[in-house]
């Protein structure tokens, strides 16, 4: 199921194919085999394993209530530069070691409020400073395609996760080529959207004036239905753009 795309799982969801507690579990048993052994790739900062069933078992039962989105029950990770509600968020760096925010990001909350499936908080470099991955206090994240190499950065860690199928996808930040260059190094798709399209608020600062979310994903198709998530106007950031949001999909295919 790991070879599947993120479409291609809320297709298979959509019709039954499988569970979200099935495919979340299977994802999950690769992070351990793959990424949390002691020659994994640490792609992952925090596994939150329990929190994860949790919600996908609450997905398959919105499912079977007949009001599921597109992304309910479909599994991601999210880079650990997002403020996530309970859940450890280091931004890489010793001096947030033991920081749980009382809050979501609203990249966060909007992947919630589609009853999407958070599998952990990927690794980075240090506060998104650094275009390798090797500057973590978590320790630095390795190329699935060839351990001696780098996955690039400071996303590395969303990177990694994906090229490996340690996740269909996952979101990422780009400041001066924080996605696209590990999308490049990983052979992902990765996009830096226009500048306000995601909303900032909870997204842990590096340069305000140029720092955006985006997703990270394996192909263009991937990439549009984590767009449509991750967009939206938030009052909560002076910079969002007060625009209509198109169906980035909605051309495809």
């Amino acid at each position: 199921m790991h070879n599947l795309t993120l479409t291609q799982i809320a297709n298979g969801l959509e019709a039954g194919d499988f569970t979200s507690v099935e495919i979340t579990q299977h994802f999950l048993d690769r992070i351990e085999k793959l990424d949390q052994s002691n020659d994994g790739i640490n792609s992952f900062i925090t596994v939150t394993k329990e929190q994860a069933l949790s919600d996908a078992t609450a997905a398959d039962e919105r499912r079977a209530a007949g009001n599921a989105t597109k992304w309910t029950g479909v599994p991601f990770a999210h880079k650990d530069i997002f403020c996530t509600d309970g859940v450890l968020t280091t931004c890489g760096s010793k001096m947030l070691g033991n920081f749980i925010p009382p809050y979501d990001a609203t990249v966060v909350d909007n992947f919630k409020k589609q009853s999407a499936v958070c599998l952990g908080k990927t690794n980075m470099d240090e506060f998104a400073m650094g275009s390798s991955n090797e500057t973590s206090f978590f320790g630095g994240v390795k190329n699935p395609w060839d351990k001696d190499r780098i996955p690039g950065g400071s996303s590395g860690g969303s990177a990694a996760a994906v090229a490996a199928r340690l996740v269909p996808a996952a979101t990422a930040t780009d400041t001066g080529g924080s996605i696209r260059q590990p999308a490049a190094l990983c052979g992902l798709t990765g996009l830096k959207p226009t500048y306000g399209r995601c909303s900032r608020f909870g997204m842990i600062a590096f340069a305000s004036s140029l720092d955006q979310a985006g997703p990270m994903t394996r192909n263009a198709e991937d990439a549009a239905m984590m767009l449509n998530v991750m967009s939206s106007f938030d009052e909560k950031d002076s910079t969002s753009i007060d625009q209509e949001i198109p169906d980035y999909t909605a051309s495809l295919n």
